[in-house]
């Protein structure tokens, strides 16, 4: 049985077992009879450290039952790269196990790959997952990634036209990255400890929310480090470069420190990374004031494009505009932000010192209560426009983050976000 926090079983034995609820992945039938218990266990509170898989026989209540894959091309992706580097091993030792359990004849015919290269998410969405969708094939993914490889899939997918036989490909998010926005904030309501492995046996889904941010036509990708740039694709009508995105577009603090943890020695830090940018960039070491960004910003309410202050008064700190309401599990950013319900909000505050910003940052870390200080302005809008005219001359003060992809302007650059009604993927949700 279950209630509210816990869940009852008897083990193989007879004897009474409980587990947290959060901690159960699935209790299915098995072929003797019995049940089967698929659980987590974690190392004291610290539901970050990868966790103990535990699959156990024995009398329950059953929570799932597994979908039947003969009709479903079922990919895995396992992110080499992402995050602190684990998602090697979290597939090894906890998701190839479930996936085994939860279909012991279907898992043999799932197809798995490793990303080799930065490309291979992109290039697996454009010349595989396209293609079997136009076909009329239904497609489950299941991405053991951070935000950045739900934005490869959705950028590639929209790279070319689809068919009338398209069949939306669906997602099992496995969140594997440095601050996993999107599955944290998919499951903000939640208490699942699971890191999604539940979701593996669902058959829910919701359409996954997505912005366009379309950019002047310099505006460059920087990667490796910021060592090199690259082009972006080009919209097939507007020709304009684009992005599209489900998480977040900033610029100013948020966007400045994303860039500057992007690198090898900040990773292995994990989530932390952002918050030691955060302080290199609040308090420089030559004892000066955190930059005070400049540019024209306006947002698009009601269909009317409206600046934020007056022109000469266009002086800012922090400007995002995001679709999800936490950046990392503690950090709600965006409290009236409901999952998936395809809202846009900004956060924005202006210049300020390096103590108010952390206040601020603090705030947010205490369920979103930032949107309350007076200093933040905070609200829902349709799009949001940020213009340069010159105003900043140093690259670096021109960044702009579209979940996680630094895009630098040139200095008369602009960029410009609004929410999309297209339906490109669907979240596996529980």
């Amino acid at each position: 049985m279950a209630d509210s926090e816990n869940f009852h079983f008897k083990n193989e034995a007879g004897e009474p077992q409980t587990i947290k609820s959060k901690d159960l992945v699935a209790s299915i039938a098995n072929q003797h009879g019995s049940s089967t218990i698929i659980y987590l266990e974690h190392e004291g509170d610290d539901t970050s450290a990868t966790p103990k898989l535990t699959i156990a026989q024995g009398d329950a209540p059953h929570t799932a039952q597994p979908p039947d894959t003969s009709d479903t091309e079922t990919h895995i992706i396992v992110s080499t790269a992402s995050g602190t580097n684990k998602a090697t091993s979290f597939y090894a030792q906890v998701v190839q196990p479930v996936l085994e359990t939860l279909y012991p004849k279907g898992h043999l015919n799932f197809i798995l790959h490793h990303t080799k290269s930065p490309e291979t998410i992109k290039e697996l969405a454009s010349d595989v997952f396209l293609p079997t969708a136009n076909a009329g094939t239904s497609v489950r993914i299941i991405l053991l990634s951070g935000d950045g490889g739900i934005i490869d899939l959705l950028n590639s997918l929209l790279s070319s036209p689809t068919s009338k036989t398209h069949k939306t490909p669906q997602v099992v998010l496995i969140p594997l990255g440095t601050a996993n926005a999107l599955y944290h904030s998919i499951n903000a309501t939640t208490t699942d400890s699971t890191w999604g492995l539940r979701n593996l046996a669902s058959t829910h889904t919701k359409p996954l929310p997505i912005f366009t941010a379309s950019f002047s036509s310099g505006a460059r990708i920087l990667v490796d480090e910021a060592r090199s740039e690259q082009a972006l694709p080009k919209h097939p009508i507007t020709h304009l470069p684009t992005l599209h995105g489900a998480v977040v577009c900033s610029w100013g603090m948020h966007a400045s420190l994303v860039a500057d943890s992007d690198t090898a020695e900040y990773r292995k830090f994990g989530v932390q990374r952002f918050q030691m940018a955060a302080k290199e960039a609040l308090y420089p070491s030559d004892g000066s004031a955190p930059h005070t960004y400049r540019a024209t910003v306006s947002i698009l309410q009601n269909s009317e494009w409206t600046p934020l202050m007056d022109d000469a008064a266009q002086e800012h700190m922090y400007v995002l505009a995001t679709m999800v309401s936490n950046l990392e599990k503690p950090l709600c950013i965006s409290p009236a932000s409901k999952p998936l319900d395809g809202s846009l909000h900004l956060v924005q505050f202006g210049p300020t010192t390096g103590d108010e910003a952390m206040r601020i940052m603090g705030l947010a870390y205490q369920g979103g209560k930032h949107v309350d200080d007076p200093l933040v302005r905070y609200e829902s809008l349709e799009g949001l426009r940020i213009a340069f005219e010159g105003k900043e001359g140093e690259g670096r003060w021109r960044r702009i983050c579209v979940d996680g992809t630094i895009v630098r302007l040139e200095e008369d650059g602009w960029v410009e976000v609004r929410k999309v009604e297209r339906r490109v993927l669907d979240v596996v949700v529980g």
